[in-house]
């Protein structure tokens, strides 16, 4: 450890290694998890239309259709968007083709990246995308996003949620609740904020 005198303050340099042992020396004690009924939560709700007014709530939109339907769908909403990323075998619009291994900093002109959910939580509107497939960049640097999602694919709340992807590979993966957005600044939202400025979840 290396003591240097600034004044009459004193500044110490610290070792990587010095540091790591220190964290090690200063565990706190591991406690067991609350137990939580998760019945007390239940609630008899349509979880489609209650997962429906919640994304619509916090800036996105969904669109209820045939799986046929999907790209036809998607032109009408952005069809305007020429570079485009698909990584979904629902959708056939992908116009730029990428693998997981690309440079995020390519991707800065992608206008459009059609993704797909795992599963949709209906108490936030939230969506659950794994990124083992996807560059993890990918819904936050496009422009604008779609998620398709199975309507089936749908529970309650947050608990639910995580009990299900509890037993995935521990991977990366991500909530998302509509676009971007902040409401950080004198309280008032602004959409787009930090990343796409549009989600339409697609329910096939």
């Amino acid at each position: 450890m290396e003591v240097l005198m600034s004044g009459i303050k004193k500044d110490v340099k610290m070792s990587r290694e010095t540091i790591i042992n220190s964290v090690k020396k200063n565990k706190p004690e591991v406690i067991p998890l609350p137990e939580i009924d998760e019945s007390i939560f239940h609630e008899d709700i349509d979880l489609k239309e209650t997962f429906k007014n919640w994304v619509a709530l916090v800036g996105g939109t969904v669109i209820e259709v045939d799986s046929k339907k999907v790209d036809s769908e998607i032109v009408k909403c952005y069809s305007n968007k020429k570079n485009i990323v698909s990584t979904t075998k629902k959708s056939s619009l992908g116009t730029i083709q990428i693998d997981k291994d690309i440079d995020p900093h390519q991707l800065e002109n992608i206008d459009l990246a059609i993704i797909e959910g795992e599963l949709g939580v209906s108490e936030n509107g939230a969506i659950w995308v794994p990124t083992h497939s996807i560059v993890r960049a990918l819904p936050f640097i496009t422009n604008d996003l779609v998620i398709i999602l199975n309507k089936n694919n749908i529970c309650l709340h947050m608990l639910d949620a995580y009990d299900i992807i509890a037993k995935r590979d521990r991977n990366f993966g991500v909530f998302i609740s509509g676009p971007s957005k902040t409401a950080d600044i004198e309280q008032c939202l602004v959409v787009g904020a930090h990343g796409a400025m549009s989600l339409t979840v697609i329910l096939v």
